[in-house]
């Protein structure tokens, strides 16, 4: 998504029914014709597809019933009043149309719209439609749409993935939950969604994420109804452009006991490497002090790598209380495994009570603990790790992330942080986070212990969970977007990762402000 559309979003998140809630508000409070409302929403729609696809050729439009349907017939005929080559199939039989769906029906028909039933078309013909089709419009199911869509909408929305022609989807893309982002069958995969009213929770993760595509937001003149709505958020959108100045400035005579000993607790026989990643990217996170407990045969290397870490190779867990004493931050986890090595570690962690961000195996390990909520710790897990955390499927935790995040912060307490594209924060507090974008060059082995380290220096530094497990979401994201530019996504691995977050925290001090990609 292009930073300037990303970064002139909205904040606020809003579920399916609060949106609807927030357009009714705006109809039978404030007095807004629906039709009126309707005619503003396909027009913004519009403007965007001329603005995107000037010479796109022809234009196919699908409407469904309901006011998706009738943003779509509005569509086209603002697409026909400007002399662009049109075409709208009715997907939904028009006389089930009702209300301001079936007036923009019949305005398509008088500003000479040529709208044909999908059932009066052969498969020849429809195929036809789609052949010649340069940009295809997307009305077909809206918000008020749930689980797999049927026939024909199913078929159809095949068709529009199939197709070379880009999909401008309106409002969202159909087959798409807009509150949980999850997608129980076919989906379509857009270039451009422009949405309108309320930002929905669901094109920001999840599935919505690649369906979205560029999410372009229209506020239609209602801005001023969501404080007086009723309609709270069920989340709030992040991205490093625009928190990256929760990171307080350095003072001057700043020196290393300001900011924080991160002890990281990883690295069980075959996996050194993951104790080293976190361990640097919480030193190129900031962190003071950084030390790394490890298995003895781990150390010369680690060393050799990276002779900024403290590290010490333990036997045992009884080894790590000394350790512990002086950190004032632990990640646990990367690494460990799941043998007795791993479990005596994570035992002294926990019984420590130090702030802890716990990652990777030591997730598992306390999947198979009874629940002990520590509000001083920060989960990370993906979601297979959500999975055991939750004794359920991994489909189950992505059937909504924001439920399964927040599930799993009233079992365990403290912060949870729930990977993949949209990544879920959820606090004790109540707050819900999602941190807008992702990376395909971040499906890699190692990003999360990079993530953990770099967790844990905000951590040390801030004091703040919440923020701290933003912020690192989103400065992970950040620098793996930065080395992209370079890498390219199939050949991106977490030490890319790790040299690009000097530069992306620079951009949050004083007169160092870059372009974002």
């Amino acid at each position: 998504m292009p930073p300037s559309e990303l970064h002139s979003l909205p904040d606020a998140l809003f579920s399916a029914d609060g949106v609807r809630q927030i357009d009714r508000y705006v109809i039978e409070q404030q007095g807004v014709d629906g039709f009126d409302l309707m005619q503003s929403a396909a027009h913004a729609a519009f403007r965007r597809l001329v603005r995107h696809w000037r010479d796109c050729g022809r234009v196919l439009v699908l409407c469904g019933a309901g006011n998706n349907g009738g943003d779509g017939y509005l569509v086209a005929a603002n697409a026909r009043r400007h002399g662009l080559d049109v075409s709208c199939v009715a997907v939904a039989p028009t006389e089930k149309l009702s209300g301001d769906a079936r007036k923009a029906w019949q305005k398509a028909l008088a500003d000479g719209v040529d709208v044909v039933s999908l059932g009066d078309l052969d498969e020849s013909a429809l195929e036809a439609l789609f052949v010649q089709a340069g940009l295809i419009v997307d009305a077909m199911l809206g918000t008020g749409v749930s689980g797999a869509p049927r026939a024909p909408f199913a078929d159809l929305i095949d068709r529009c993935n199939n197709s070379p022609a880009p999909v401008l989807a309106v409002d969202l893309p159909s087959g798409l939950n807009a509150t949980t982002g999850a997608a129980d069958g076919q989906v379509i995969r857009a270039a451009m969604t422009v949405t309108f009213i309320g930002l929905k929770a669901g094109l920001f993760t999840g599935e919505g994420v690649a369906a979205a595509g560029e999410v372009v937001f229209e506020g239609l003149g209602t801005e001023s109804a969501l404080p007086v709505s009723g309609q709270t958020p069920v989340a709030m959108r992040r991205d490093w452009a625009r928190i990256r100045n929760w990171l307080p400035q350095r003072p001057v005579n700043a020196h290393k006991g300001r900011f924080g000993h991160v002890l990281v607790v990883a690295g069980d026989r075959g996996f050194g490497g993951a104790g080293l990643l976190a361990a640097e990217a919480a030193l190129r996170s900031g962190a003071g002090l950084v030390s790394l407990a490890t298995r003895p045969e781990h150390v010369t290397a680690a060393l050799s790598r990276c002779p900024s870490v403290m590290v010490h190779g333990l036997i045992h867990g009884s080894e790590l209380p000394p350790l512990l004493d002086s950190a004032s931050v632990v990640v646990c986890g990367p690494g460990i495994g799941r043998s007795a090595w791993g479990q005596q570690m994570l035992e002294q962690v926990i019984a420590s009570g130090k702030n802890r961000v716990l990652d990777a195996d030591a997730l598992n390990l306390l999947a198979a603990r009874v629940a002990v909520p520590a509000e001083n710790q920060v989960l990370t897990p993906h979601p297979g790790e959500a999975a055991r955390l939750l004794n359920c499927s991994v489909p189950e935790v992505e059937s909504d992330r924001l439920r399964a995040c927040k599930k799993l912060q009233s079992l365990y307490g403290g912060t949870v942080l729930l990977k993949g594209a949209g990544t879920v924060v959820a606090s004790g507090n109540g707050s819900v986070d999602i941190v807008s974008g992702s990376n395909p060059g971040m499906a890699t082995g190692g990003m999360g212990d990079v993530l953990s380290g770099i967790i844990g220096a905000l951590y040390g530094q801030l004091g703040d969970p919440v923020h701290s497990a933003v912020l690192g979401a989103a400065a992970h994201l950040r620098a793996a977007n930065v080395a992209s530019e370079t890498r390219g996504f199939m050949g991106l691995i977490p030490n890319d990762v790790i040299d690009q977050l000097p530069r992306v925290y620079s951009e949050s001090e004083p007169g160092r402000e870059r372009e974002d990609v």
